[in-house]
């Protein structure tokens, strides 16, 4: 039921976020001590501000009284993807090019850990990483965890 909610919920929003210049990273509807809460992850290259959540906030919080489709009272929130996100899909990757990153993966049954850049996404299928000179190219259904490396 939730799940369904949620892909109703990104059919509503996706295309307004879009000409706003904002890409849908995830989309979380969960009850919390609080009670109901939909939390919308959202990206731009330049970085999110403030003022871009509370506009989010004001268009998707119009779209979905009028559209309704979550029963009962909910509170909206709108945030960033924030640094320490995992990284799961092909576009995750593609938004950090260039980027370091930390990979757990599934190879032949046995886990091993690797740090290295991002260069590309193949076909949205393959992650290719620079290991200190080195290339590797891991699949995607075989990553169990990724995350940036942050560096200061």
């Amino acid at each position: 039921m939730a799940s369904e909610t949620v892909e109703k919920i990104k059919g509503i929003i996706e295309p307004v976020l879009s000409d706003l210049g904002f890409e849908l990273v995830e989309v979380q509807l969960r009850r919390e001590s609080s009670g109901l809460v939909l939390r919308l992850m959202i990206y731009k290259d330049e970085g999110i501000r403030l003022d871009d959540c509370s506009l989010v906030s004001r268009e998707v919080g119009y779209l979905l009284e009028v559209d309704d489709p979550i029963s009962g009272a909910y509170t909206l929130e709108v945030t960033s993807p924030g640094l320490d996100r995992p990284l799961s899909t092909a576009r995750d990757f593609e938004r950090n090019k260039g980027k370091k990153v930390t990979v757990v993966f599934d190879d032949h049954g046995d886990n091993k850990t690797v740090t290295g850049t991002v260069q590309f996404i193949e076909s949205e299928m393959s992650l290719h990483l620079n290991t200190g000179g080195k290339d590797l190219v891991i699949d995607l259904l075989q990553i169990i965890k990724a995350q940036l490396v942050i560096e200061f």
